[in-house]
């Protein structure tokens, strides 16, 4: 049997969202928003190639931030693009996916590898909550010059200092410091810049 968990709380669940509180992803505008994202990926991996000024205009639509000289490579997944800062000269490979219900901010000339993900939701471990389809998000942040290696992923809620290095297929659970290379599941700094 569900519970009601939002009996004395008249937000919406988008307003919910967008607070960083739990929430249930069945709000029209949040759907409206999804789908708008989707339309504006897909025109963009079409422009891509045939109108890089389409192209860069399109991102600029879909991202909150689309800073000078970027160059995202499609297919670009994301949940709203709307929430995504890609800072100047940075270079976001083949396939990133980046489900950005919270803040993701990449700082300036970072290299992204192929197949990275940025994971900003979150479900609750409890599994009556999670069967009732509570859901939220922490936010993701990536400094200055940082390399996230092809496949890496970033969990909720994690920050990755300036100058890091991540390594190819590396989980990365908590935050790694500036100036180091972190590899490994989870990923740990093996090594100081």
């Amino acid at each position: 049997m569900s519970t009601d968990h939002f009996a004395d709380d008249p937000r919406t669940h988008l307003e919910r969202m967008l607070a960083g509180d739990l929430y249930i992803a069945d709000d029209p505008e949040i759907t409206r928003r999804q789908r708008q994202a989707m339309r504006l990926t897909t025109r963009y991996q079409a422009a891509y190639v045939e109108n890089p000024a389409e192209a860069r205009r399109i991102l600029a639509e879909l991202l909150a931030c689309a800073g000078e000289d970027i160059d995202v490579r499609p297919p670009l997944h994301v949940d709203y693009g709307s929430n995504i800062s890609i800072g100047a000269r940075t270079f976001v490979n083949y396939n990133l996916t980046a489900l950005d219900v919270a803040r993701i901010t990449i700082g300036e000339d970072c290299q992204i590898g192929p197949g990275v993900q940025l994971l900003t939701p979150t479900h609750p471990v409890e599994p009556q909550p999670r069967r009732d389809k509570l859901e939220a998000a922490l936010p993701i942040t990536i400094g200055d010059n940082v390399w996230l290696g092809g496949g890496a992923i970033v969990c909720p809620g994690v920050s990755i200092g300036d100058n890091a290095v991540i390594g190819a297929g590396a989980v990365v659970t908590k935050d790694i410091p500036a100036d180091v290379v972190a590899v490994g599941n989870p990923a740990r700094p093996v090594r100081t810049l």
